[in-house]
């Protein structure tokens, strides 16, 4: 028994020898910071078309699809920008740079917003931009407020409250987005106040979900330079949004991205663009911890569909329609601004982005032209589309802010 015992201990004593250490482990190395990058510079060029007024004339210049029609529904609107189309036929009309809200309707029904057919409804709001209705109330974005305002049958507004406040400031990208969610929550859009450098605001370059009484908020997506245009699929209800890309990094990119929007999710620009590319023109200086940028950039989502570089896209609507042949019901169209430093200009057109038969976006084209030509060795143009709205009958309206002009696009057949 005593043999027993001891070898009993004997074998106990090399157990615990195995298994208890002796010191410490080692401590893990730091992890060093990426090299430094080579500087890189991008060729430029600032080329903004000479800007012309609209005269009726150069409605001919403009290009549809075959069986469509363009028409002008009005003229001399100032700085015409975002829509709300009402059952009704009536619109409501934002003016950033005015800083007002005008109310217009088709009284007589002849296609035209008659001078004696508009009136302004609410002003005194800075660089208000977005806007959408909800309840018998009309919501609008400005550059750090958000307003309601009550609607009478007449298209009159009572006086604005703010409904949320204090979001960043406008810096370089004034515009913002509003759209109420299938959710019943408020998803506002604040661009980045620079190029291409971090922000210091956690909002700036973000989508903000806001909840219905405007009393909280969230950033619900992250690394989006400028956002503006967005919506939900009437189909699968996904969350698209057409993002700008920065400026002076050549003429090819980045590209304009359409994005499904995702919560949590960073779309990373600066660092980033389209399918996760790094961009050359950004230094891992702005990168976050001791990332490379390949390594940055593959944590972020990438594009669903790239378009061409600096077209800067400001708008984008769903065709919930059924005017328009059967084959565009659910796509969706695209005001894109226009570049102003590319060497051959970029935007300047209503683009459609194309869904295939499961939903998915196929491919993006254009679908109104012609607003900028070259003459001679000089380009030119003669608008800058901005908002773009479903009419009651089904035609497609966009504003441009150059010449306060509303198009109306419509399919005939002929």
């Amino acid at each position: 028994m005593q043999r027993m015992l001891t070898l009993t201990a004997a074998l106990l004593t090399v157990a615990l020898a195995q298994t208890t250490p002796t010191q410490a482990p080692p401590a893990p190395t730091p992890r060093p910071l990426p090299a430094p990058e080579k500087p890189v510079s991008a060729t430029v060029t600032k080329n903004e078309p000479t800007a012309l007024a609209f005269t009726p004339d150069k409605l001919a210049r403009l290009k549809v699809p075959d069986g469509f029609q363009i028409s002008v529904m009005a003229t001399d609107l100032g700085n015409a920008r975002m829509m709300h189309v009402m059952s009704d036929g009536s619109i409501y009309l934002t003016r950033r740079a005015n800083g007002d809200i005008w109310y217009l309707k088709d009284a007589n029904k002849d296609g035209k917003f008659d001078a004696g057919e508009r009136r302004k409804v609410a002003e005194n709001l800075n660089l208000v931009h977005g806007l959408d209705v909800r309840g018998g109330k009309l919501y609008a974005v400005g550059e750090k407020t958000i307003w309601v305002m009550d609607m009478a049958k007449d298209g009159a507004l009572s006086v604005p409250r703010v409904f949320a406040d204090g979001f960043p400031d406008a810096g370089q990208h004034p515009a913002r987005g509003l759209l109420w969610g299938p959710d019943g929550y408020l998803y506002a859009s604040f661009g980045s106040t620079n190029n291409d450098s971090p922000t210091q605001n956690p909002e700036e370059a973000t989508i903000l979900r806001i909840s219905p009484d405007g009393q909280y908020r969230e950033v619900f997506a992250r690394g989006l330079r400028h956002t503006i245009g967005y919506g939900w699929h009437p189909i699968t209800k996904t969350f698209y949004g057409f993002d700008q890309g920065s400026d002076w990094h050549g003429d090819n990119i980045p590209p304009e991205e359409l994005n499904v929007i995702v919560r949590g999710k960073n779309y990373g620009w600066p660092v980033c663009y389209g399918d996760k590319q790094p961009d050359p023109y950004v230094t891992t200086a702005n990168i976050p911890g001791k990332l490379t940028k390949a390594e940055y950039c593959a944590a972020t989502q990438g594009s669903a569909l790239n378009y061409t570089a600096h077209a800067a896209a400001i708008m984008m609507k769903f065709y919930t329609g059924t005017q328009f042949p059967v084959e565009y019901r659910n796509d969706a169209f695209v005001a894109l601004r226009g570049s102003w430093n590319r060497n051959e200009p970029s935007g300047y057109e209503i683009a459609r982005v194309v869904f295939d038969a499961q939903n998915k976006p196929e491919k993006i084209e254009p679908f109104v032209t012609g607003f900028v030509y070259k003459e001679g060795d000089e380009w030119k143009q003669f608008g800058r589309v901005a908002g773009v709205a479903i009419y009651t009958d089904g035609s497609l309206l966009f504003t441009d802010d150059q010449s306060g002009v509303i198009y109306r696009v419509r399919y005939t057949g002929k």
